[in-house]
């Protein structure tokens, strides 16, 4: 009751007119970027991010989560009429999407995308309302030695299920990591990679890491593979479901928020991997099995419900933890750090207003989210006509004036060069983004809380797993790091039992 209370509470702060039109702004723009190819939510939020710079804190996160539900949709929407997805997690909308928009059925597979973001979410944030608060009250009894397990295993997640090989994801984590050691140390205060600047000390910002990374990395690695023709988008026309569609797709639509949401609250590397856990869950409960492959319906509206209400899981572990499980979350929860806000277990107390404002503003940025992009899908389709020349030399101007509006410092713009020639090299050789973006973010407070367990224990390496809870983490990581061996053990038991 405390919290259904609560979240009418966060209703009136959502649905005053001022924080009306910031959702229904951040839902546009959300969608109006993730809609152009090869930007998904994680560039969009980070190029957006600058913009919420002059609003108060309520405000801002409206906004922004308006960005974020508006980009999600933006990169699916480039997946099935392009072919071109977005973000990683739109790859799955592309399998039967783009076969149904060249089949003259693009309009159906949007509307298929719109209703399963819409009742994604919406389940999915349901969800968030009913065990943020419990979260909230059981993390407070964390100490460092729980922390930093925790912050372990997301290390270890996200370098396990993302990139070709857990050696690349380990690398681009010590990237991160290394690029979160500029600056002063918290403790001792020894200047750290700062290469004698005073510029440097107090650290790189995150905003200019993500902006780097994602927009100036990605908008170089185009350039350098550009081809002079751009891709023609398929005309839509009015996005409307068949009654025959309806009954193929609305238990497709309850069962993705199933899968989708545990994997966005723990360290599982965002939506990738339910939404092709939905795909192929989707494959094999139809009575359509031989349309998969040419263009399922069921194959656009599951993976596309997983993957929205993956974004709200996310949330649980961002505001109740200060966890970012996504490159999404990592950036917000820059974001919150700009506003001198902590996210963590007693963020719920301190800043109630604004949590439940928040995640209110989550329900009406999903209605905005559906009454605007129904009709508004042939537009995004003609936005998808805009050469990439001038795209992607947009999104560099954006990029830039984002970082320097981040210090006001020129040499935050050389930093971003650098940053996005890093990132174009990660492209060069298949080393994923998104733990990079985590190392950046939880280096510094892994390594705080790392140093604290060791003082409460002066100095014992025992003090890191003397709570159950941490026992437990460790227990989880071994058996993800094991888990590849284990596996072709298993293979090879079975190979020779039945030789």
């Amino acid at each position: 009751m405390d919290s259904l209370n609560s979240l009418i509470d966060g209703f009136g702060t959502a649905l005053t007119p001022v924080n009306l039109l910031w959702a229904a702004i951040g839902v546009l723009l959300g969608t109006a970027i993730g809609v152009l190819p090869g930007i998904g939510p994680a560039m969009a939020v980070a190029l957006l991010l600058p913009v919420t710079y002059g609003l108060e804190p309520t405000g801002a996160f409206i906004m922004f989560a308006g960005i974020y539900y508006g980009a999600m949709f933006g990169g699916s929407t480039t997946s099935i009429l392009l072919n071109t997805p977005g973000e990683s997690a739109a790859v799955v909308a592309a399998l039967e999407g783009n076969p149904m928009a060249k089949a003259g059925r693009g309009a159906q597979a949007l509307a298929a995308a719109a209703v399963g973001h819409f009742a994604g979410g919406m389940i999915g944030t349901i969800l968030l309302v009913l065990l943020a608060p419990t979260v909230a009250e059981l993390a407070v009894d964390i100490g460092a030695p729980d922390y930093f397990a925790i912050m372990v295993l997301a290390f270890v997640a996200v370098t396990s299920v993302l990139g070709s090989s857990r050696i690349r994801g380990l690398a681009s984590l010590l990237i991160g990591l290394t690029l979160g050691l500029v600056g002063l140390d918290q403790m001792t205060g020894q200047q750290r990679l700062t290469f004698g600047s005073l510029q440097l000390a107090d650290g790189i910002d995150v905003v200019i890491v993500a902006v780097g990374l994602f927009a100036i990395g990605e908008a170089l690695w185009v350039a350098a593979h550009l081809r002079r023709s751009s891709g023609e988008a398929i005309p839509v026309g009015r996005p409307w479901l068949a009654k025959s569609d309806v009954r193929r797709t609305w238990k497709s639509w309850l069962r993705g928020p199933v899968i989708g949401f545990p994997f966005g609250a723990i360290p599982a590397g965002g939506a990738e991997i339910p939404t092709f856990l939905s795909y192929v869950t989707e494959k094999r409960l139809s009575k359509h099995k031989e349309e998969f492959g040419k263009g399922a319906i069921e194959g656009v509206a599951g993976p596309e419900s997983a993957a929205s209400a993956s974004a709200a899981g996310t949330l649980v572990s961002m505001l109740t933890l200060g966890l970012p499980t996504t490159a999404v979350a990592a950036v917000m929860l820059a974001a919150f750090q700009q506003y001198g806000i902590q996210p963590g277990p007693l963020l719920f107390e301190r800043e109630p207003d604004l949590v439940w404002g928040l995640i209110a503003s989550l329900f009406v940025g999903m209605v905005l989210l559906l009454a605007l992009n129904l009709p508004l899908a042939p537009v995004w389709a003609k936005l998808l006509r805009i050469p990439r020349p001038y795209l992607y030399a947009g999104i560099m101007f954006f990029a830039a004036v984002g970082a320097y509006a981040v210090g006001g410092e020129a040499l935050d713009l050389v930093i971003l060069l650098i940053i996005g020639l890093i990132g174009f090299g990660m492209r060069r050789y298949g080393l994923p983004v998104l733990p990079a973006v985590i190392g950046v973010i939880l280096g510094p407070a892994a390594e705080q809380q790392l140093r604290r367990a060791l003082q409460i224990s002066d100095g014992s390496v025992s003090g890191l797993v003397n709570t159950p809870f941490s026992v437990t983490v460790y227990a989880v990581i071994l058996i993800l790091v094991a888990w590849p061996w284990l596996r072709k053990l298993i293979v090879r038991s079975r190979r020779n039992v039945s030789a």
